[in-house]
């Protein structure tokens, strides 16, 4: 007997499935590569929009903010929709919502505009992410293979390249139109995303129809929930409360503004004990505190992103005022970081063992933030394409390594939740390094203040090398998943 439903391959009668639907590849990687992309490009674009409107860094600092405030708040909340209301629907209000960002920042006429039109897109691209998890574990599943490390691979390099390749497309399409089209681009993805999603991924009816037929059969997991359990809306809206006080504190610290962290921790308690107390919270805070492993996880993916946002932000900027380069310059000198991105995630990605990757992306960190304190206005080309090769390596290294832990570690009836828990921690850590690079560069994106956050840098990229050396359930993740590889490997038929 062979099964079909839309957006999923047929499986044998024994219950054991071909192999992962290839089909839901291409929306899940175009879904996820719209937040790295809209990072990325920015990163050269600052300096144009700053001079456009008069605005010094410290002003155009929110544009990096606001899209990952509202990213860091909208991926749990999204994720937690798609458990309940499954990944199509979702993802395609995120990518529609993506377009209509774009359109925005196109016609924006002031910074304050702009930076709406960056909240908005913020929100869009916290779909995606979450859905493609979902779709990872139904599709495991409903496969019987645990670890599509093949797939995680492919999701990681996709967002690692984009992230790295980003600043030469930005500075491309600035040489080209100005900086206006680095928010228009975001159209034709959107359009994409939407035909691509409404093609291929399956409507929740049809997963569930799958995972009832698989439960029937005894081969498989009892469906998920049914899509009308109640959601914790009083928990998101008290967690968005909790964080978006925290983090506006942040991003202008002083004692002017210590009504936010009040707010903040009266709508954290509140948080917390709303959570323990309702029987189907938003985020599960006994299971939660009970996974340690997942916990410093979610620990490493803030600590990396504050290095690697940084140093994109940062020596990217710094190259444009410091060392007196175009914004397509700029961009063009770090094409080495996504040559290197791209072939140490091509090499270890279809490995699903972490502990080793993180060990050398710590390390790698580590030594590529310190290169910053050696260069200087007259520093040579060659110098800084060199440093931004090395700088590769750790953007290949932990993002996909963190993502497999993530995948071991989390529950699988919370995965779209897990998966964008972990997203808002790196977009924690991408608000620290917007912060940090507002504080150093307030005079301009001047070699001193690059040596100060360069100092900063390596002591937080010492601190995610010692986490993942104490962290010793990183040597067990992926070590027996050779035999789910292998078979991942068989082609799929139709």
């Amino acid at each position: 007997m062979r099964f079909r439903l839309p957006g999923l391959r047929g499986r044998r009668a024994s219950g054991r499935a071909e192999g992962f639907d290839r089909r839901l590849v291409a929306p899940m990687i175009l879904g996820s590569i719209l937040n790295p992309v809209n990072s990325s490009m920015l990163a050269v674009a600052l300096v144009p929009i700053g001079r456009a409107f008069d605005a010094p860094p410290s002003q155009t600092a929110w544009l990096v903010s606001a899209l990952y405030l509202a990213t860091a708040v909208g991926q749990p909340v999204i994720g937690r929709l798609v458990d309940s209301f499954g990944p199509r629907t979702l993802y395609l209000v995120g990518t529609s919502l993506v377009g209509v960002a774009g359109l925005l920042g196109v016609l924006s006429p002031s910074l304050a505009v702009l930076v709406v039109s960056r909240v908005l897109l913020g929100f869009g691209t916290s779909a995606a992410y979450p859905a493609s998890m979902y779709l990872l574990r139904s599709e495991s599943d409903r496969t019987g293979l645990k670890s599509p490390s093949g797939i995680l691979s492919a999701l990681s390099l996709s967002n690692q390249v984009i992230a790295v390749v980003g600043p030469t497309l930005g500075g491309l399409l600035i040489g080209a139109g100005g900086w206006h089209l680095v928010f228009g681009i975001n159209v034709p993805l959107s359009a994409a995303c939407l035909l691509l999603g409404a093609r291929r991924l399956p409507r929740l009816s049809a997963l569930r129809a799958a995972a009832a037929e698989r439960a029937a059969a005894g081969g498989g997991p009892v469906p998920a929930a049914p899509a009308r359990e109640s959601v914790d809306v009083p928990g998101m809206v008290l967690f968005a409360g909790t964080l978006t006080s925290f983090l506006l504190f942040l991003m202008n610290p002083g004692l002017a503004h210590w009504y936010l962290l009040v707010l903040g921790t009266l709508l954290g308690t509140g948080f917390v004990l709303r959570e323990l107390r309702v029987a189907r919270p938003f985020i599960d805070l006994r299971v939660l505190g009970g996974n340690a492993p997942l916990l410093a996880t979610y620990a490493r993916g803030l600590l990396a992103a504050i290095s690697s946002y940084s140093f994109l932000y940062g020596f990217t900027q710094w190259l444009e005022e410091g060392r007196s380069l175009s914004a397509s310059g700029a961009g063009l000198l770090l094409l080495p970081m996504s040559a290197m991105a791209i072939v140490v995630t091509a090499v270890t990605g279809r490995h699903a063992a972490v502990h080793g990757k993180l060990v050398a992306g710590g390390l790698a960190q580590v030594l590529g933030c310190g290169a910053l304190l050696l260069l200087g206005p007259g520093s040579p080309v060659w110098v800084l394409v060199l440093v931004a090769a090395f700088m590769g390596l750790p953007q290949g290294l932990n993002g996909l390594a963190n993502q497999n832990a993530l995948y071991g570690q989390a529950d699988p009836a919370r995965m779209g939740s897990s998966a964008g828990l972990l997203r808002t921690f790196m977009y924690l850590g991408a608000l620290v390094s917007s912060a940090a690079n507002a504080t150093f560069y307030k005079d301009g994106a001047t070699t001193g203040g690059m040596h100060e956050l360069s100092a900063l840098l390596v002591g937080v990229s010492g601190l995610l090398l010692l986490l993942t050396l104490l962290d010793r359930s990183l040597r067990h993740v992926g070590k027996d998943r050779g035999r789910d590889r292998a078979e991942e490997k068989a082609p799929s038929r139709t």
